[in-house]
């Protein structure tokens, strides 16, 4: 009767008294109950690496936002970029008994979302791919990104150029890493970081660009951590950005906007991300059969970080 399936078959006056009683009592749809009638709890796991990363809170406020638009919650949790703490991500959620999952996976978690195949859970990998894993995912092209990022540095002026990154076997970040060593080849200088150890890697590689017998004029961060401990370190050393060394970035970030020059990075399409790996995941959860990837392009937005040397 509170759902108005069956008003057709009772007096309005009753109908009219049981839903003021409904009122006077606070009365609440048992949720649960109607989740086994539909065989859907409505609800989407995300798991991502970091909440509190700038890149991993935008995506998941904008996942939330369209999940909700479809009737759908979402339940968050971050894998601190750690494959033990995402399996336990997973079965907790499996727990829930959430429809479907969107995950940002860390490495060495392949045979996590191999499992997620085998029993048949709808899920879209987001951000990060194993490219030897047939499944659903929503991306960026990575090493146009990361070229794009290193074209600009050259046709500013920029002739030795440092790269930092990551020491890992994410296909995301080492796409990245690949599409700018293609464009510098052997010139190129290259920093890999321990995750478990940012700031004094950073800071080693930095110091290792500009002790070459031809020291770095640019560097290019692949994420925006990276990035901002690149600064830190840069002006711990009173090396002027961009006078003495060229900074380009990737992901946005407010620190960019605080540095004194405005840093330039690769500007991801967030909202397009986010969109896509919930509608891609809701198709799914109606088709289980669907296997489709999509790719999204990148921005560089070029700032006073890297301009042109006079």
């Amino acid at each position: 009767m509170l759902n108005n399936k069956k008003e057709g078959r009772i007096s309005k006056e009753i109908t009219a008294k049981i839903k003021q009683a409904a009122i006077d009592l606070n009365y609440q749809p048992n949720h649960i109950a109607r989740s086994l009638q539909a065989q859907k709890t409505m609800t989407i796991g995300l798991i991502v690496a970091d909440i509190a990363n700038p890149f991993s809170s935008q995506i998941a406020r904008i996942i939330e936002d369209e999940a909700q638009k479809a009737g759908y919650s979402v339940i968050f949790g971050s894998s601190d970029e750690k494959a033990s703490k995402t399996e336990k991500l997973i079965k907790l959620f499996l727990n829930r008994q959430v429809d479907g999952f969107i995950i940002a996976f860390p490495e060495n978690t392949q045979t996590q979302a191999q499992y997620l195949k085998q029993i048949g859970i709808p899920f879209v990998m987001i951000d990060r791919y194993f490219p030897e894993i047939t499944s659903n995912c929503v991306s960026i092209n990575n090493y146009s990104a990361a070229a794009s990022a290193i074209n600009h540095l050259l046709e500013n002026g920029r002739r030795k150029i440092g790269i930092v990154t990551y020491a890992t076997a994410l296909h995301h970040l080492n796409e990245r890493k690949r599409g700018a060593i293609d464009l510098l080849g052997d010139d190129a200088a290259v920093g890999e970081i321990r995750i478990d150890h940012v700031a004094e890697d950073v800071a080693e590689a930095i110091a290792g660009f500009l002790a070459l017998p031809e020291p770095v004029d640019a560097v290019f961060f692949s994420t925006n951590l990276l990035t901002v401990a690149g600064l830190k370190y840069l002006n711990s050393l009173n090396v002027k950005v961009p006078d003495q060394v060229a900074v380009v970035g990737f992901d946005e970030t407010d620190a960019f906007d605080l540095f004194y020059a405005p840093v330039s990075y690769v500007k991801q399409p967030m909202t397009d991300l986010g969109r896509e790996a919930v509608n891609l995941l809701l198709e799914t959860i109606d088709d289980s059969s669907l296997q489709k990837s999509v790719t999204l392009d990148t921005e560089l937005v070029a700032r006073q970080s890297s301009v042109l040397l006079r």
